[in-house]
């Protein structure tokens, strides 16, 4: 799939290596967004409106229609000053307001970029990949850590197991467009999986094709805050919101298949619930 054009957050991105460096969008991209910028914001004109509420919301609507993309990082501070013919300290006070909106994000040593905003439907059984799929993303994996194992008390006791029963352990960094968005630690029963070099992809598409596809989940989400080793797989602060899944998938026959613990980042997922109220 070809890159997008605009300059994106790699995985890989380290605070040392990239700051101070400049890696501006393609220059047609920038001249697209100066110009919106200039008409939405009717800067070169008088009106009532702050200067910088005006460029805030020129901003939001080149957000808002696509102009600059989900993950791309905007112009520096410096070249929308000049650009716009604006002082530094107005540029900063509209991206100050859009950051609070977390419609922007700003990480120290990186420049400024577009939030990335995954909705998920809390009434939908689907996996990572298919849900990035259906949002025109392009789901990726890192992998931490797989292994075959001996069940331990709590897993055996979440998964139905006997004593001494073989599990097998899933511990990826589940990325978007090569943003990173979630990690995830998944445990399922060997007799549904007994090796996880068997998975090419989405680990339910691996079961489907085993026959032991799970049908039915129950799910549990809470917010969190993320340690100091998610926060550096994640690209984003020490203590930064987490929002937490903890899902349990079943057969038709009632056996729990998998065994899962997502810990998603809070600036890029919305868990979405659809309420009806009793007649």
């Amino acid at each position: 799939m070809p890159e997008n054009v605009w300059c994106r957050m790699s995985s890989s991105f380290s605070p040392d290596q990239n700051a101070g460096r400049s890696e501006p969008a393609e220059s047609a991209e920038v001249e697209r967004l100066i110009d919106h910028l200039q008409r939405k914001g009717r800067l070169e004109t008088e009106s009532p409106t702050a200067l910088y509420r005006r460029l805030q919301e020129a901003l939001r609507s080149a957000i808002s229609e696509g102009i600059v993309p989900a993950g791309a990082m905007i112009p520096g501070e410096r070249e929308l000053a000049q650009r716009l013919d604006l002082s530094r300290v107005t540029v900063r006070n509209a991206i100050k307001g859009l950051v609070e909106e977390r419609l922007l994000v700003q990480r120290h040593g990186a420049r400024t970029s577009v939030a990335l905003r995954l909705e998920k439907p809390m009434t939908v059984f689907t996996s990572f990949s298919e849900d990035m799929e259906a949002r025109g993303r392009v789901p990726g994996t890192t992998w931490l850590r797989r292994e075959v194992g001996v069940a331990d008390t709590t897993e055996a006791m979440a998964l139905g197991l006997s004593p001494g029963a073989g599990v097998c352990r899933l511990h990826r960094l589940r990325l978007a467009d090569r943003v990173p968005i979630a990690i995830e630690y998944s445990v399922l029963p060997a007799e549904f999986l007994p090796n996880p070099d068997l998975i090419e992809g989405s680990l339910y598409v691996t079961l489907e094709r085993r026959g032991c596809q799970p049908v039915r989940a129950l799910q549990r989400v809470r917010a969190d805050v993320a340690t100091a080793h998610e926060a550096r797989l994640l690209e984003i602060e020490t203590g930064a919101p987490i929002l937490e899944m903890e899902r349990r998938c079943s057969l038709e026959n009632g056996r729990v298949v998998e065994l899962t613990r997502s810990r998603y980042r809070g600036d890029a997922y919305d868990f979405m619930v659809e309420l009806a109220r009793r007649g």
